[in-house]
């Protein structure tokens, strides 16, 4: 188990946990080395053994980490500590689409039109590198304080070569 204080790979200091999934758990984290907060995604400890989960939480560390657009969270670093797989990925100080719905109820036209144009060019541009992200959802579009989208998660993203592309399912 993860707890506050404790460093990941001599780097990462844990602050506190900012989210939890079937997969792994998300930590707000200070990396003393380049002076910033990050979040750290890490494989939950029962998945750990498990080598199929193992290569499903590189290959959304592989396929995220080659992506780069302004809509879609950075990977900073991916790697194992004693055991432990983690994702380094930029820290994001908003709030989830799914919040934002939840407390207002309904969005206006133009706040719609802006989510979903930032949400399709982030997409396009996963698209654009053969990456499929499989599970967009509001839990998975975060918005900054300045209405900035970023997409998050892509644990089940699908990376595909050209050839793959007509591919059914």
């Amino acid at each position: 188990m993860i707890v506050k204080g404790q460093k990941i790979n001599d780097r990462y200091q844990i602050i506190k946990t900012i989210g939890e999934g079937g997969m792994a758990n998300v930590y707000l984290a200070y990396d003393t080395i380049l002076d910033r907060n990050v979040a750290v995604k890490v494989l939950r400890g029962d998945l750990a053994t498990d080598e199929k989960f193992v290569r499903r939480f590189q290959r959304e560390a592989l396929s995220a980490s080659s992506l780069s657009h302004p809509n879609i969270v950075e990977v900073y670093d991916v790697g194992e500590d004693n055991g432990s797989y983690y994702i380094v990925m930029e820290y994001i100080e908003g709030k989830q689409l799914k919040q934002l719905l939840k407390k207002r109820g309904k969005l206006t036209l133009n706040e719609v039109v802006d989510i979903m144009s930032q949400v399709t060019d982030g997409m396009s541009a996963a698209h654009d590198s053969y990456i499929i992200h499989r599970d967009i959802k509001p839990q998975n579009i975060m918005i900054l304080e300045n209405g900035l989208i970023k997409i998050t998660d892509f644990g089940i993203a699908m990376a595909l070569n050209s050839t793959q592309l007509t591919q059914t399912n």
